[in-house]
């Protein structure tokens, strides 16, 4: 099934969209993506290539792909594991997270993380202990840290905030924009199911806050109110 996989993988790809990937996705020296590969397939034809062999391929052959250098078999590997969790039971679904915590380190763009943090590690702790999302967040590993953040987003859909906040200041003196904007994107998701809470979270922590963060948190606002906060003037 491997080989299967991967003719079906080379029959979508083309080298000018590998290109255009490489280059959206910051593959070069000292870039946050350096050394990922793109083979040129679009987000439409891997999730395509996911449904066809999602229920067949085994977790093991899963994880072949999911150590492979070629980004867009990462992002099918964890498209399968996506699905599996989402039809495994209770110790299924543990194995399945194991699985994802022990192999961080492949998980490495934001795309990867974004696609499966959430609906994986997030939706796990729904109901458990959260002190892992810490572990991450207080880590040196950028994947590792925006996975601790994207998980909240399962949390945030059960209007569950908490974690989100008290990540998000964690993250506030996070060297890198991506976290910024990260962390703005979540706490944009907060503020849209309730405004209050995170309008007083960014009054009491504006002297902290990364711009980027803020112009991401506060994107749905009125303008003039928007505006106010950008000024710091409350």
């Amino acid at each position: 099934m491997k080989e299967e996989i991967k003719k079906e993988f080379k029959k979508y790809s083309s080298k000018g969209k590998a290109t255009i990937r490489s280059r959206f996705f910051k593959t070069g020296r000292g870039e946050y993506g350096e050394g990922d590969i793109f083979i040129g397939i679009s987000i439409p034809n891997t999730k395509a290539i996911v449904k066809k062999y999602q229920k067949d391929i085994s977790i093991r052959n899963t994880l072949l792909f999911l150590k492979n250098p070629i980004h867009e078999y990462r992002s099918f590997a964890l498209g399968v594991l996506r699905y599996k969790y989402s039809k495994a039971d209770k110790r299924g679904k543990k194995k399945i997270v194991d699985i994802y915590l022990e192999n961080v380190e492949y998980i490495n763009n934001w795309d990867l993380v974004d696609c499966s943090a959430p609906h994986i590690l997030g939706d796990y702790l729904l109901d458990k202990d959260r002190f892992v999302l810490y572990e991450l967040a207080k880590s040196d590993h950028l994947w590792s840290q925006r996975i601790s953040i994207l998980s909240t987003f399962a949390f945030i859909r059960v209007n569950d905030f908490k974690d989100t906040l008290k990540i998000s200041k964690m993250l506030f003196n996070h060297k890198h924009d991506l976290m910024h904007k990260a962390v703005g994107w979540m706490l944009r998701e907060v503020w849209k199911r309730d405004s209050d809470i995170v309008e007083k979270f960014i009054i009491e922590n504006y002297k902290d806050i990364p711009r980027t963060t803020l112009r991401y948190a506060i994107e749905r606002m009125e303008e003039e109110k928007r505006q106010r906060f950008l000024k710091g003037v409350f």
